[in-house]
């Protein structure tokens, strides 16, 4: 889906539970402060995220923010991959406090990346899911965005479960390279908790 296509679909989905709640996440993930390539991303056994990581990877350039483009970790790295598209796993096995983790996962995770996501967050990673409702990530996730099982109709435009994934995919990281609002008082107050004692949990979000 390119620019054009993404933005006729922000458009056409304006003021909907979709945009709205896709924002809100995007929002948290850009506020999240980790370093430039302290964003990881990973997918599943069975589907690796390649259309996150490149949109992210566009919106961080076209915002001149490096810290949103992540480092894409892989499952299962071919022989004869590039350095940036030759990350496994264990690069989960190294995370630091102050580094984010973002699971998309289209499918079921998986037992074993479950249990590295666990470790991450217990070496001081805040994790955000992107998921298709599985309950085990939920537990793991400080911050999440589900999409259900019924797919999506708004303002007479049908959208299959298919597709559900992918289309919150593009608002979110269409969404992450906007500029944020300007915080209220109670907003620089969460930041400087969040700094003194790390992201309290948020609300979970559903599609």
């Amino acid at each position: 889906m390119d620019l054009e296509r993404t933005t006729l679909l922000r458009e056409l989905l304006a003021g909907t539970d979709w945009t709205r709640r896709t924002t809100e996440f995007a929002r948290s993930l850009r506020r999240a402060k980790h370093p430039p390539g302290g964003l990881l991303l990973v997918g599943t056994p069975t589907a690796e995220p390649w259309h996150l990581a490149a949109h992210l990877d566009t919106e961080a350039e076209l915002a001149g923010l490096a810290e949103l483009a992540p480092v894409l970790v892989r499952h299962a790295v071919p022989a004869g991959a590039p350095p940036h598209l030759a990350v496994d796993l264990r690069r989960l096995e190294a995370v630091r406090r102050g580094e984010t983790l973002l699971v998309a996962a289209s499918d079921t995770p998986g037992e074993a990346t479950l249990e590295r996501v666990a470790d991450a967050r217990r070496a001081g990673a805040t994790v955000f899911a992107l998921d298709a409702g599985d309950r085990d990530l939920a537990g793991l996730a400080h911050d999440r965005l589900s999409i259900g099982p019924d797919g999506l109709v708004a303002d007479g435009l049908i959208v299959p479960v298919g597709d559900g994934f992918e289309v919150a995919s593009h608002l979110v990281s269409a969404a992450a390279g906007q500029p944020l609002p300007r915080r209220g008082l109670r907003g620089r107050l969460a930041s400087a908790l969040d700094a003194i004692s790390g992201p309290a949990p948020r609300p979970q979000r559903s599609l």
